[in-house]
């Protein structure tokens, strides 16, 4: 008697899914997806006037490190985009996305 593992899939029900989806024509490239809570977020950081970690905590729901962390961990370093903060007193702090300069970091990463 042979044993399966606890949790696999048999590979007939995988091989049907897939004819099923084919058969009905459906692609099974991924669609590209405009109305995200990515695509906001960098919508209001690409205006001229920035905005602000509250700003997009209120336009997604995220919590304030959720949002520290999207800035830093996709806009920064996976969409490699130039982030730039400014403070000014008695306000809060104004994020924007900058056009990058030429010989700067994020361009060196594109060209390689």
């Amino acid at each position: 008697m042979a044993k399966q593992k606890i949790g696999s899939r048999s590979k007939s029900g995988l091989a049907q899914k897939a004819q099923k989806n084919s058969a009905s024509g459906k692609s099974q490239a991924p669609l590209l997806q405009t109305n995200t809570k990515q695509v906001g977020v960098i919508n209001l950081l690409g205006r001229a006037q920035g905005t602000t970690i509250s700003a997009i905590m209120k336009s997604t729901g995220w919590q304030q490190h959720s949002v520290r962390g999207f800035l830093a961990g996709v806009v920064r370093k996976k969409l490699g985009l130039a982030l730039e903060s400014e403070k000014k007193e008695g306000a809060d702090r104004i994020y924007r996305i900058v056009p990058s300069k030429p010989g700067s970091k994020n361009n060196d990463r594109e060209a390689a």
